[in-house]
């Protein structure tokens, strides 16, 4: 058990006011009337009630040395996660030529003008071209034969068209593959196709057709932004949001850039294709691109302070938190006519006198230069070159930014922080993603006591879940299966977090984006024992739709008392909030109709709970699977997540 944590001083309210009044006749004979009533007992209250109040401060102060220690070993609040998303850029009109949106581009949100500290800034990670396609092939794919068939020569000479599959029988993974001769990563793509309604009994709103690219590894989907021709069914054009990702390969013995469209099998009750459509002519042209961006504002280089040649010199930055540093992103220590730029380390216990090193902390963003320690044998050596006396000390342009306040809605990043040629506006089609808070000192306070106990080393199914954690503010709960069985294989089950109120996240909202499975991989991988394969996903979330009927309390309205229901099972059956100590649900926990009739019982205008029923809920399809249930079972990998619930009030 821990040790514990003496209190300086442990009077209480009352024990201060019984030593008072004892105090009385000692220093005041005349006073003899203690009770409570008199002016002069009011006034002993009020002073211990004020001594009081200082003495919880004192006891404060073991709190503050147990912070202290922590930062004595290296226990540190994580900073904050940066959000990120996709800008999509469109250009003012179709050009010949490629047009440049550089790196750490600037978009912010139109809450207010540039000025204003309340718009929330995001920066492109990379430079993005914009070049207009060329499209040099055409090929047809049978799937029920694995033939190809090259219609280039058709598609540009035969006015009759191309049907884009197999006339003779249409079978579902037939493509008409469209070959470039450079990449189309990231780009939003218009195709004007010249064509007849030769494709008929398709629903043109929802043709069964797949847009894909082939990223290197599989064919993936590419977006659909607008489509007016019906499925390749009438003149019109298509535009396509083509992912960042987009590799050549070859079809037909033709290496290209490859573009495809897949026929699929249709939805139920939806027609597909009688005939194959035909396609008389095709061009393409560049409407815009797409490239990642994160919360983040790049800050100029600033002078952080003049050397005093004396060891562990601490100097900080004007804006925090500052984000990982790139290559170059240094610290520079200018001595007379020369700079130079200084190498940064994670901490000095390998750095010697002449080491030229620094630590950047990036929550307080402070600059530590090396420090002089003593040791048992009586020598003292100094960890890291100390900058000559006198010298500047500055720090080349940085980034800063991070936290949930990067969270921004879809469509919200729209103004342009400077005017880029060619480019008539930005938008994000998506919500930004990924932006978490710098770790609490409570929280630091958790896991420092477990980093000490158990170090570095993932052994345990408790070692691994905990380092999952450590590896991103983004990880918000983490379990550990097969750990210790002999087999090599651990498998952990990562929830991450979803942002916005528990009553409308849904299940695409806790999967894990590549990034994040990137940094818990490579943190995993750096810790993990030799000859242990760790595997990485997400537990199967089982939906739960809850069906009940109860009786409000008289005068409460019908409409408060059933959303107030609804609110309180949708936190209750969630990954992240829910369960009975409201931390999220647990594993290998069941549901049953008792336990809901709690639930709705306490909710405020409940008077009774009439019936109470529970459905299984496919979260893909949006259907209750089933019958009603009393229980519902959920297995070792599983979490319930909250669906539809309905909720008649009486």
């Amino acid at each position: 058990m821990p040790l514990p944590t003496p209190g300086l001083d442990d009077r209480t309210f009352q024990d201060i006011v019984d030593e008072a009044k004892r105090l009385i006749p000692r220093y005041c004979p005349e006073w003899t009337n203690h009770n409570v009533s008199d002016p002069g007992v009011a006034l002993i209250e009020l002073f211990a009630w004020m001594s009081e109040m200082v003495l919880f401060r004192v006891n404060q102060v073991p709190e503050r040395l147990y912070t202290h220690f922590l930062n004595m070993v290296g226990i540190e609040p994580f900073p904050p996660a940066v959000a990120s998303t996709d800008l999509t850029f469109w250009l003012s009109a179709v050009l010949d030529s490629p047009v440049v949106v550089p790196a750490n581009t600037e978009v912010m949100t139109v809450a207010g003008a540039a000025e204003r500290a309340d718009a929330v800034v995001f920066s492109t990670d990379t430079e993005l071209v914009i070049a207009p396609p060329v499209l040099e092939s055409a090929q047809v794919v049978t799937v029920s034969d694995g033939r190809t068939r090259d219609v280039w020569e058709d598609l540009r000479f035969n006015p009759a068209g191309v049907a884009i599959f197999a006339s003779d029988q249409l079978t579902p993974g037939d493509a008409f593959c469209l070959g470039f001769h450079d990449s189309l990563a990231g780009m939003v793509l218009r195709i004007s196709v010249a064509a007849e309604a030769e494709g008929i009994g398709v629903d043109p709103r929802r043709p069964p057709l797949a847009w894909e690219v082939w990223n290197g590894d599989a064919w993936i989907a590419t977006d659909v932004y607008e489509d007016t021709t019906g499925g390749l069914n009438r003149a019109g054009e298509i535009v396509l949001m083509v992912p960042t990702v987009h590799v050549p390969m070859s079809v037909g013995n033709t290496s290209a850039y490859w573009l495809r469209a897949r026929l699929l099998s249709p939805a139920s009750g939806q027609p597909t294709y009688k005939a194959s459509p035909r396609v008389q002519s095709i061009e393409v042209a560049a409407l815009g691109g797409t490239v990642r961006a994160e919360h983040a504002e790049t800050a100029p280089g600033e002078v952080i302070g003049r050397s005093d040649g004396g060891a562990g010199q601490v100097f900080g930055v004007s804006r925090t938190p500052v984000l990982p540093r790139r290559a170059d992103e240094v610290v520079r220590v200018v001595d007379g006519d020369q700079g130079y730029a200084w190498t940064e380390v994670a901490d000095f216990s390998e750095s010697h006198a002449g080491d030229q090193h620094y630590v950047w902390d990036s929550g307080t963003g402070t600059v530590h230069f090396g420090p002089r320690v003593r040791y048992p044998d009586g020598s003292v050596r100094q960890h890291g070159a100390i900058p000559r006396d006198g010298a500047r000390i500055e720090v080349t342009s940085y980034r800063h930014g991070g936290g949930t306040r990067g969270n921004v809605g879809a469509r919200t990043l729209s103004l342009l922080r400077s005017t880029l040629p060619f480019v008539s506006g930005v938008v994000n089609l998506e919500a930004a993603t990924g932006g978490v808070d710098a770790e609490s000192v409570a929280e630091a306070k958790v896991r420092g006591p477990l980093s000490l106990r158990t170090g570095r080393r993932a052994v345990t199914a408790g070692d691994y879940e905990r380092l999952t954690l450590e590896a991103s503010p983004q990880v918000a709960r983490a379990r550990c299966r097969s750990a210790g069985r002999g087999n090599g294989t651990v498998q952990l089950l990562v929830v991450p977090h979803a942002r916005g109120d528990v009553g409308g996240h849904q299940i695409d909202d806790y999967a894990i984006s590549q990034p994040l499975m990137e940094e818990i991989s490579d943190h995993l991988d750096r810790h993990r024992v030799i000859g242990t394969a760790v595997e990485v996903t997400t537990p199967f979330y089982q939906g739960v739709s809850v069906v009940a009927r109860v009786y409000g309390a008289p005068g409460r309205p019908p409409g408060i008392v059933r959303q107030r229901a609804v609110d309180a099972l949708n936190r209750y059956v969630n990954p992240l909030v829910g369960g009975p100590d409201g931390t999220g649900w647990p594993f290998d926990a069941d549901l049953n109709v008792a336990t809901v009739t709690q639930i709705l019982e306490s909710v405020e205008g409940v008077d009774r709970v009439e019936e109470a029923l529970l459905f299984e809920y496919d979260l893909r399809s949006g259907r209750r699977l089933g019958a009603a249930k009393d229980v519902i079972r959920l297995d070792r990998q599983s979490l319930f997540l909250s669906a539809v619930h309905q909720v008649v009030v009486r």
